[in-house]
């Protein structure tokens, strides 16, 4: 039988040591004795993965909308995909995989139905009531609006997990932080991690969602370096191989090289900054997980070409142009009567008030939800 300290003692003699050892965290908000057979991450990560916030990832897009096709990135693949990642590059670094793991599992929990578009027009409304940010609802929905035991609100989650929900930075994250974390210096590598695994998973299978959507073709990312050397490279080992197989072996090769890339760089910033602390890496001038520089110039071609071509494509520029539509009519249905929303939400417009509340409850509906609630609501023929 292994108990839980024996997990940590584990811990300490394999984990480096600016790794964060589960012995040392922070704790919880609310006081709760911790499990005798597991650390304080993998039982995070329990409580994430059966929430509800978590279960409707599986029907939130990515960049296509659920109901386009069954094969596409959802936010929960993506989520999945993402920890995967993640985990392989703390595996090989020393660091810790379980915080590394659950912070990814939770990295979306804050995420609206249709993506950035569905962020976007949350923002717009609650510009002069608090705003709105996809990790910063992520931390709400964990600290507040998910509802599991009567002795406190919310999942009651580690400080590691929550800072590292909070402060998830990549180009398409910038959150403001709440003065609750400390914000000098760079957070654990642990966090860095997963910003970086979601850079990887984003960029690379968005590619393959793109090709296999006929949105870009081979032809066009024949002209993106990165792409192209590892396309070459596959065409010469395997010459016969079928078009779907390609595009597959190739993004996989692709991940693989950037995942590669991230743990040489990395292991080279830590010798060259001397981090030989958790503390050491929140004092460095520069973030410790990185690429290389020549990947990463490589990697910011890829992006504007997927910029450029993928997510200004006519098509998906339509669809999120719907959806902004039908998000601001049921804003501003709701705020014009806020009884017409479900009782148990409606309830807590006295203490939260009314845009905050409603802001809370689109964000927490699913595309097909939201598609189903609009009809509900603007359509005479329809039953609500």
């Amino acid at each position: 039988m292994i108990t839980r300290k024996e997990l940590e003692t584990r811990e300490n003699r394999i984990l480096a040591l600016y790794a964060f050892h589960s012995c040392n965290t922070k704790g919880r908000k609310y006081n709760e004795p911790e499990h005798s057979y597991r650390n304080v991450y993998d039982r995070d990560k329990g409580r994430i993965i059966y929430s509800t916030a978590f279960r409707r990832l599986e029907y939130k897009t990515q960049v296509f909308v659920n109901h386009e096709g069954g094969s596409y990135r959802t936010r929960l693949t993506h989520t999945m995909e993402v920890a995967h990642i993640a985990k392989t590059i703390a595996k090989a670094l020393k660091l810790n995989d379980d915080l590394v793991e659950t912070i990814a599992l939770a990295h979306d929990m804050g995420h609206t139905p249709f993506g950035h578009a569905g962020e976007k027009v949350l923002n717009d409304f609650m510009k002069d009531h608090g705003g709105f940010e996809h990790n910063c609802h992520g931390l709400r929905v964990v600290d507040v609006l998910e509802k599991r035991t009567p002795l406190y609100e919310g999942l009651n989650l580690s400080y590691e997990v929550r800072e590292g929900i909070i402060r998830h930075n990549t180009l398409h994250d910038h959150p403001m932080i709440a003065d609750e974390f400390d914000l000098k210096g760079f957070p654990p590598m642990e966090v860095q991690v997963v910003d970086i695994a979601d850079e990887i998973a984003y960029d690379n299978h968005d590619v393959d969602d793109g090709l296999m959507s006929g949105h870009i073709t081979e032809k066009q990312l024949s002209y993106v370096p990165l792409w192209n050397e590892i396309s070459k490279d596959i065409k010469k080992k395997y010459p016969k191989i079928t078009e779907d197989m390609k595009r597959h072996q190739i993004v996989r090769a692709l991940i693989d090289k950037q995942v590669t890339d991230v743990i040489s760089n990395t292991e080279k910033n830590i010798l060259k900054y001397n981090i030989k602390s958790v503390e050491d890496v929140k004092r460095c001038t520069q973030k410790i997980v990185g690429f290389s520089t020549l990947l990463q110039k490589k990697r910011e071609r890829l992006k504007a070409f997927l910029m450029e071509a993928l997510y200004r494509n006519y098509r998906v520029l339509r669809m999120s142009d719907k959806a902004c539509r039908f998000l601001r009519k049921l804003f501003e249905l709701y705020l014009e009567k806020p009884e017409q929303l479900p009782p148990k939400t409606y309830k807590r417009v006295k203490k939260d008030g009314e845009y905050r509340v409603i802001c809370d409850y689109i964000a927490g509906m699913t595309d097909r939800y939201a598609l189903e609630e609009y009809k509900k609501l603007f359509d005479p023929f329809e039953k609500v």
